[in-house]
């Protein structure tokens, strides 16, 4: 005679709590990557009362409250003198490009015609038309 249990188990695997646990991790990710700042570098822009927003931005100069300058990120600190060979190899190959110069408001404009002038000789030199832009904040 077989014995026969009257508790059967099922193969199916629950998945109703799988639906929760992907909700809060979305959720997790939306929140930390709101908290990332696109900008390494600290600075107070000036204001600007009539913003423009820049469409292409394709390299980025920074200058910080210690008169440092930076290109691209804060892993890429040059020096006044290594300014215009750095942004001639990252313009390299761009016939139309901007330079967006982010600088802190407490910058002398000294610095500023610094980055200017690179610009300038790159566009002699290779007979192209970059431009600079200087970022501002609004008020």
């Amino acid at each position: 005679m077989a014995i026969k249990s009257h508790n059967k188990r099922s193969m199916e695997f629950s998945t109703a709590s799988m639906a929760d646990l992907v909700f809060l991790l979305l959720v997790f990710f939306i929140l930390t990557s709101t908290l990332v700042s696109p900008n390494v570098i600290p600075l107070l822009l000036p204001n600007s009362s009539s913003p423009t927003p820049i469409e292409t931005q394709n390299v980025t100069v920074y200058i910080n409250d210690q008169m440092e300058f930076f290109v691209e990120n804060a892993e890429n600190k040059v020096t006044e003198d290594e300014l215009q060979s750095v942004l001639a190899a990252k313009l390299a190959g761009m016939q139309q490009a901007n330079v967006v110069l982010r600088a802190d408001k407490t910058v002398a404009v000294q610095y500023i015609v610094v980055v200017i002038d690179a610009i300038n000789k790159i566009n002699e030199l290779s007979s192209t038309n970059y431009k600079v832009i200087l970022a501002t904040q609004q008020k």
